[in-house]
């Protein structure tokens, strides 16, 4: 209704007569409604709101989320041992350098290129022939050596006989005796002279020194190859597979950390005896190969605060070749109880390293940690945390602490082993 077709009267309104907006303050108190109008009226607007508020926390509390699900688990507790973890190198026990003995034109080669060989097996042939002719003609030196000590021996003889006749003179005899002393002086040094001679006839064949894998041949047929002292020519090398060794530098914490457990009586260290190592290859996961500590530096080098060690593996199916790099465990501590988190459960405050443990109304509570090694996929946990406690071990990104969360028990994956990575 528009308010100009409305008409005024003492009491309610009603419509009787026309009248603008620019109504005076008296026209207007006279349209308020009487006292008995008004509070039905005013209680009907406050049940209004109140009614309209209920609905609005009832509304607030139906779109509430519901407490965020996590996975939660007790700690896993086991016997571990820690290992300290290094990278080395493989090398040779033996490594042989083949040099010629004799100088002259190499005339064959007697092996395949990178294959096995056995000690003493035939590699090259240096031409013998010079050296033949030499041991010929020393042979020769010596026969006429052996003919003079005959002589000289039988005419001494007589000589001697001589002289107990008065026949000869002592001086004659010295000289005759002198002169086999010579002529056997001179059977020696012939046979000594073939003795060389036949030795460099000897030397012209090359043979493996030992049991190995052989490398590439250097220098080919035909080729002159000079021997005898340390600059002769290189061949070929031979390298020795099994055992082999790995060398490795132990850090200056390590080794410290090691002569305190041996000062405190605990179970020995590889520094004293040869205890097993563990060793992997740059592919492996795991660390499948057992090999013993086989010697260490008796100082730490001064430029790097390293010490040189030394492990000594079997190498029956030559796995392992020398100039390889392969990872190698110590044992670093002895055993003991340890509990065990997977990484998923720890949590990062800064440089401070955290938990969630679940307590009563399963309301979360914030935990600083203290960590040790990664131990078969599982991280050590030595302070801050008590066995029987429940943490949160998935779902972190959805907790924070103070807040109530719906647990889910789940089996932390407990690995076979008892070693421990750094």
């Amino acid at each position: 209704m528009h308010p100009a077709d409305l008409q005024c009267q003492t009491g309610l309104f009603k419509v009787k007569r026309p009248f603008g907006w620019a109504l005076g303050r008296r026209q207007w108190e006279s349209l308020a409604m009487p006292a008995d109008a008004v509070r039905p009226f005013a209680l009907i607007l406050l049940s209004a709101a109140l009614l309209s508020g209920c609905g609005e926390n009832n509304s607030a509390r139906q779109n509430e989320p519901p407490p965020p699900s996590v996975s939660v688990s007790e700690p896993v507790r086991k016997m571990v041992t820690e290992w300290d973890e290094f990278t080395g190198r493989f090398q040779a026990v033996d490594h042989v350098s083949i040099r010629p003995r004799v100088s002259g034109y190499l005339q064959s080669a007697h092996f395949q290129e990178g294959s096995m060989v056995q000690k003493g097996d035939l590699l090259f042939v240096i031409d013998p022939r010079p050296y033949e002719a030499v041991a010929e003609e020393e042979q020769g030196r010596l026969q006429t050596a052996q003919s003079q000590l005959t002589f000289a021996s039988r005419d001494l003889e007589r000589a001697v006989e001589l002289g107990r006749t008065q026949a000869v003179s002592q001086q004659v005899i010295d000289q005759r005796r002198q002169a086999m002393q010579a002529a056997e002086a001179a059977v020696i040094t012939a046979e000594g002279a073939l003795k060389r001679a036949k030795l460099d006839v000897e030397f012209t064949r090359v043979l493996s020194p030992m049991d190995g894998r052989i490398g590439r041949k250097l220098v080919t047929e035909g080729n002159l190859v000079s021997g005898g002292d340390t600059s002769a020519t290189l061949l070929t090398t031979v390298v020795s597979l099994d055992p082999i060794y790995l060398y490795f530098n132990l850090d200056e914490q390590t080794y410290l950390k090691n002569s305190r457990l041996r000062l405190a009586a605990q179970p020995p260290t590889a520094q004293d005896n040869p205890n097993a190592v563990h060793v992997a290859l740059p592919d492996d996961t795991a660390f499948p190969y057992e090999g013993r500590m086989d010697w260490i530096d008796n100082e730490l080098d001064p430029g790097t605060g390293t010490l040189r060690g030394r492990a000594v593996l079997p190498n029956p199916q030559l796995l392992f070749s020398p100039g390889q790099f392969g990872r190698v465990r110590l044992m670093g501590s002895a055993p003991y109880e340890a509990m065990l988190l997977p990484d998923s459960a720890i949590g990062s405050d800064q440089s401070r390293k955290i938990v969630y443990v679940v307590g009563k109304n399963d309301v979360v509570e914030l935990r600083e940690v203290k960590l040790g090694r990664l131990i078969d996929g599982l991280r050590v946990v030595h302070e801050g945390l008590k066995p029987d406690e429940t943490v949160v071990i998935s779902g972190l990104q959805r907790v924070r602490a103070g807040a109530r969360v719906t647990p889910t028990r789940k089996q932390i994956a407990d690995t076979s082993g008892a070693g421990a990575q750094r």
